[in-house]
């Protein structure tokens, strides 16, 4: 296993939900909040058919903020892994990192490696799966993703939702996609084998 993609989870696979408190659309804080895009199944299978081995690397500083639980946060990335499981998507690791610099809950608020667009998750991964980043892809909605994934000398595909856009225009992507399906036509079109 050489080649894999890298996916953000917010605003790539799920939608971002509106939050009135902070007038922002922002990860979900509660379960109830949580749904999936259409066509990520059909997506997914379609990059493990080419033979990329799939991770999700996601920033969820939402419990560091004070803003949910972790409990609340732990149970939806249970329940996008339990989907994916569900519908025949193997998913290597979920890497999450609970941490924010600015944050109000001790312990949680802090620096740390694991946020990115720091590469601390990239890195285990491509180490302890042997994988050629050269080879690999990652997919985000934000200009921390890109360079996380940049940064590792991967190619990089900006998922250009209108509820990030604050978030991008300082990096510059391999390619840019309206959703994730649209992504994996880019990424086919790249692997000519």
């Amino acid at each position: 296993m050489s080649k894999a993609v890298f996916l953000d989870r917010d605003g790539v696979l799920n939608p971002l939900v509106y939050n009135p408190i902070t007038s922002e659309y922002e990860s979900p804080h509660y379960p109830e909040d949580f749904s999936i895009y259409p066509n990520v199944v059909k997506a997914l299978k379609k990059l493990d058919s080419l033979g990329y081995t799939l991770f999700v690397v996601s920033n969820q500083p939402s419990y560091a903020k004070g803003k949910t639980t972790l409990e609340n946060i732990k149970a939806i990335g249970e329940l996008l892994a339990d989907y994916l499981k569900e519908n025949n998507v193997d998913i290597k690791e979920y890497y999450y990192c609970y941490h924010h610099p600015d944050g109000d809950v001790e312990n949680y608020s802090k620096k740390c490696e694991c946020r990115k667009p720091g590469t601390f998750f990239l890195e285990q991964a491509i180490k302890k799966y042997k994988l050629d980043p050269k080879e690999c892809w990652f997919i985000g909605d934000r200009d921390t993703d890109i360079t996380c994934g940049k940064a590792m000398g991967m190619h990089t595909i900006l998922i250009k939702n209108e509820h990030s856009k604050e978030k991008t225009g300082k990096e510059k992507p391999s390619e840019y996609a309206s959703n994730i399906y649209e992504a994996v036509i880019k990424i086919m079109g790249g692997n000519k084998g």
